[in-house]
């Protein structure tokens, strides 16, 4: 059996969602793989320092009487590595080199486990969403600020993928195919779709994928473009919309 196709080792654990502009968190319903309580949210601190993001995820666990041995799962917004922030892009540059789950244990008193915010998204849409029961190699992709991608073999996930910085006909893919560039140069669904077929044609030579699930707000209009492209693998919008990472960051610690 594939790790992300288990059961939880428990109900309930904990999910922090940590952005350039909010904290969230929630308390997630390990069973059923949604919010087991209304989701906070709290501004990111300005400026965003290791310690004083730590303190409002303190803050954001303490809001909910939560059972001692409650896991913390923390999606981040950068490349992690054994826990281990290896750089970082719209937080302070003092993350680089931090231990997250640590950084967060000292903060909580509780277990902590952290994971990049895409891959925690696809974990979500592994276990509980789009693409639960998947077998082969399995891809998440988040339309937005940028391409944020998930990339999962067997149920295994290969961390940190960052595909949507593939470079394509010179350029970073996601400067050309996010959610964001489309907004931008005013594309309709048909100008952008073009764009995104370039895209995920070059991910699909490179990896074969089994299944590729979209994700991001923009999913929620899969109806307009999904069906413009054209592509070997069976490709379906995220069912967990803006909770996939929450809930799977917290199934991650649940499961450390």
């Amino acid at each position: 059996m594939s790790k992300h196709s288990k059961k939880s080792k428990q109900d309930l654990g904990f999910g922090i969602d940590i952005g350039g502009s909010g904290i969230k968190g929630a308390p997630v319903d390990l069973v059923k793989g949604e919010f087991a309580e209304k989701r906070k949210r709290i501004p990111t601190p300005q400026p965003s320092t290791p310690d004083a993001v730590a303190g409002v995820i303190a803050e954001l666990v303490d809001a909910y009487d939560l059972p001692k041995k409650t896991p913390i799962g923390i999606a981040f917004p950068g490349p992690i590595h054994h826990g281990v922030i290896t750089s970082i892009a719209n937080l302070d540059k003092s993350w680089a080199g931090v231990n997250l789950p640590e950084l967060v244990e000292e903060a909580t008193g509780r277990h902590a486990a952290a994971i990049n915010d895409a891959d925690a998204a696809g974990v979500g849409e592994l276990v509980y969403g789009a693409a639960k029961k998947s077998e082969g190699v399995v891809l998440l992709a988040t339309l937005g600020t940028g391409i944020g991608s998930a990339l999962f073999v067997d149920g295994h996930l290969l961390p940190n993928t960052e595909l949507g910085h593939l470079e394509i006909d010179g350029h970073d893919a996601e400067s050309r195919a996010s959610e964001r560039v489309r907004g931008d140069e005013d594309l309709d669904w048909e100008q952008w779709a073009e764009r995104l077929q370039k895209y995920f044609s070059t991910v699909e030579f490179l990896f074969s994928p089994d299944l590729i699930v979209i994700g991001g707000g923009v999913s929620k209009h899969h109806e307009d473009f999904l069906p413009l492209l054209d592509l070997k693998a069976e490709v379906v919008p995220a069912k967990l919309r803006n909770a996939a990472g929450i809930v799977g960051a917290a199934w991650t610690a649940a499961n450390d």
